[in-house]
C-alpha cells in the first residue's frame, strides 16, 4: 500500500506578521524607501530630460526592490525552517497556503508561530 500524504496548511501572512523581527525589518525598509525617494527626487530635479528622469526613477525602484528582498530573505528562511520543523514533528508531508484549502488539512499556523518565537 502507498503511504498517504498528510496535508497541513498555514496562513503565511499571519506568520510573517508574527515573526519576532518583522517590525524591525519593516522599519529598515521604510527608512531605505525614504532614502531612495530623496535620492531619486534630488537626481530627477537636476535633470531636464523626461526620458532620463524616468530612467532615474526606474533605477531607484529596482535598487529599492533588491534591498527589500535582501532584508526580507532571513525572515523567509526562518519561516521556512519553522514550517519544516513543525511539519516534521507532526508527521505532515505536504504544507500549503490556507487560502488554497477548500476543505480539510491541519492548520499548523499557531505551532509555526510558536516555533519561530523560540529563536
Amino acid at each position: 500500500a502507498l503511504a498517504q500524504d498528510i496535508i497541513g496548511c498555514v496562513n503565511p501572512q499571519k506568520i510573517m506578521f508574527q515573526h519576532p523581527k518583522f517590525e524591525q525589518v519593516q522599519k529598515q525598509i521604510k527608512d531605505m524607501t525614504d532614502k531612495k525617494q530623496k535620492e531619486a527626487k534630488a537626481s530627477i530635479d537636476k535633470e531636464s530630460d523626461d526620458k532620463k528622469k524616468a530612467q532615474i526613477y526606474q533605477s531607484k525602484r529596482q535598487e529599492l526592490a533588491k534591498e527589500e528582498a535582501k532584508l526580507m530573505e532571513p525572515l523567509f528562511k526562518d519561516i521556512n525552517l519553522a514550517i519544516r520543523t513543525v511539519a516534521n514533528a507532526k508527521k505532515i508531508t505536504v504544507v500549503v497556503d490556507k487560502d488554497a484549502v477548500f476543505f480539510g488539512g491541519t492548520d499548523i499556523t499557531e505551532a509555526v508561530i510558536t516555533e519561530l518565537k523560540k529563536k
